[in-house]
Formats: structure tokens, C-alpha cells, sequence
């Protein structure tokens, strides 16, 4: 009853609206403020940004001991590792590397790959992307990027990263937002988006 009597007074109403104003405004600078430093730290950005290409280090014939190998991790049965090695998830070494003596791993493999880079396994799609003579393809791809590219591909530091991203399905792998292009082959490393199966 008190309160009833107390919001129907029009001062108080004011110190309301009044209240939601200044943190309405408040929370909009705060906004602003991120986005600007947002935008200032991508310009910021070396605009020559190269890309650590590895081409030439094959585990299997060098005399030098690997450490530890970065993988792509999500995959149920199969594993993709930095120097292009697929391999089933129990072939995987402790310390991140595929098997290289194991049956189930290959290096740079293809299996589910069309011919516009564009395949039906996510691993498969990393590997072989990851082979040395995708290397110019990759360069040429990341020269012309569009804008909105831009952003997701400067966050990259090299070779092994950039096919990650490149091979996770994107826009161009869907049609109409909610559709696979092509439902068999929707990871691509290519430049060109999955051809388009009829309905």
C-alpha cells in the first residue's frame, strides 16, 4: 500500500527514469570504449603478418627429437598433429604426437578430399591442408581474404593453426544459414566455398 502510494508520486518516478538513464548511458560508453580499443588493437596489427609455413620437418626422417606436438584435440576417433600425421585417438603419444610406427597413421592424407579442397572428414580436411605444396593456395588465400576473414586469420600464428580454422565449416560451408552446401563435403581448406547438391 505504501509503495503504491510512494511510485505514484512523480518525483519519484523521476529519480527512476532518471537512474535508468544514467546507467543506460554509462553502459553505452563502456561499449563504445571496448570497441574502439578493439578497433585500434587490430589496426595495430603488423600488416605483414607472416605465417610460419611447416614444410620441411617430417618426423618420421629427422634426427631431431620432437618435444611435444599440438593436435586437433576434438576428434572422437581420429586426431590430426602438427606435422600432418593422422591417427586413431589410442595411436596418439603422450606427448600430443601421432604414432608414426602405428598401422592407423598417415601423413598428409586426403582420403575424403574433392578436388576443391573440400572434405567429408574434419582430420583428413587439417592433413591435408598441413602438405607443403598447399603452402601457395594458403598464402594466396589469406592475401585476399575479405575484411570480415580478416579478423579470425591475423589471430593466426602458422601453418598448423591456420588449417584448423580454415577446415572448421564457415558460411560458405551453409546455404541459407541452417544448410549444408554439401553435406559430404563440408570442410574445406580450399578457396572456393562446397559445390552447391541439389535439394
Amino acid at each position: 500500500m505504501v509503495l503504491r502510494r510512494l511510485l505514484k508520486k512523480r518525483w519519484v518516478l523521476g529519480v527512476v527514469f532518471g537512474l535508468s538513464l544514467i546507467y543506460f548511458i554509462t553502459n553505452t560508453l563502456k561499449q563504445e570504449e571496448r570497441t574502439i580499443r578493439d578497433r585500434t588493437l587490430l589496426e595495430a596489427r603488423d600488416p605483414d603478418h607472416r605465417i610460419p609455413w611447416k614444410v620441411r620437418f617430417n618426423l618420421g626422417n629427422s634426427s631431431r627429437p620432437i618435444t611435444q606436438c599440438r593436435n586437433s584435440i576434438q576428434g572422437k576417433t581420429l586426431l590430426t598433429d602438427e606435422l600432418g600425421y593422422v591417427c586413431e585417438r589410442n595411436d596418439l603419444l603422450v606427448n600430443g604426437c601421432c604414432n608414426v610406427n602405428a598401422l592407423s597413421s598417415r601423413q598428409y592424407i586426403c582420403k575424403s578430399c574433392l578436388a576443391n579442397g573440400c572434405c567429408n572428414i574434419y582430420e583428413y580436411c587439417v592433413s591435408c591442408c598441413l602438405q607443403p605444396d598447399k603452402q601457395l593456395l594458403l598464402e594466396h588465400f589469406l592475401n585476399r581474404a575479405a575484411d570480415g576473414f580478416q579478423n579470425l586469420f591475423t589471430a593466426v600464428e602458422d601453418h598448423f593453426e591456420l588449417c584448423l580454422a580454415k577446415c572448421r565449416t564457415s558460411s560458405q560451408s551453409v546455404q541459407h544459414e541452417n544448410t549444408y552446401r554439401n553435406p559430404q563435403a563440408k570442410y574445406c581448406y580450399g578457396e572456393s566455398p562446397p559445390e552447391l547438391l541439389p535439394i
